[in-house]
């Protein structure tokens, strides 16, 4: 089955390649409704990889409503129902980046959303093409919802995609192993999923 095998299948990661972290934030890793378990034993491995080019790792954030009645449509009941995350009972400190990572800014760089998709807007892939970038490695979380719609967008625009396996959580076991799975399956000639070991192996 395509995928198997813990190897890069299209050549080593040169200097077009960048680190895309996905949201990894005090949100996610604090005791929140939205604790990612995970993100503690993740940091350490997304934060080994940024290291290494800090320079060409940039950070998304995903910035919540600040009350329910700024979202519009579908988003306005997903913050009624989660209204305890939005900024105003938040505070703004906790859409800070984990410690971890936070320290490597600058000369990393972060990218605000408000949506799962950092690809709205044009600015984040322009940013990128201003780095010459055609490949990233991405990490982050969580692996179904907001690294799938980082994923499936760089996809869209034609980058190259290798995803750090031991550098993504989730707080659904099931559904992070169902999206390897998928990319394996599915996704095997666009996307490369291999462990950081690797990564760090093939990126002169």
């Amino acid at each position: 089955m395509p995928g198997k095998v813990n190897a890069l299948q299209h050549g080593t990661l040169g200097p077009t390649c960048v680190h895309l972290c996905v949201d990894m934030q005090r949100l996610f890793a604090e005791d929140t409704p939205w604790r990612t378990p995970w993100m503690a034993r993740v940091s350490p491995v997304a934060a080994e990889i940024t290291a290494t080019h800090p320079d060409r790792t940039v950070f998304t954030r995903f910035i919540p409503a600040q009350h329910p009645k700024e979202a519009s449509g579908a988003w306005r009941k997903y913050y009624e129902r989660w209204s305890d995350m939005t900024v105003e009972k938040l505070g703004r400190e906790m859409l800070s980046l984990v410690p971890e990572l936070a320290r490597f800014v600058p000369p990393a760089s972060i990218f605000d959303k408000r949506v799962y998709s950092p690809w709205h807007g044009g600015k984040l892939h322009a940013h990128l093409r201003g780095l010459a970038a055609d490949t990233l490695i991405i990490s982050g979380g969580e692996t179904d919802v907001c690294v799938l719609a980082t994923v499936l967008g760089a996809l869209d625009y034609g980058y190259r995609v290798v995803i750090a396996t031991d550098a993504l959580c989730s707080s659904s076991d099931e559904t992070h192993d169902a999206l390897l799975k998928l990319y394996e399956m599915r996704f095997s000639e666009q996307v490369e999923a291999v462990t950081t070991e690797v990564i760090l192996s093939n990126w002169a």
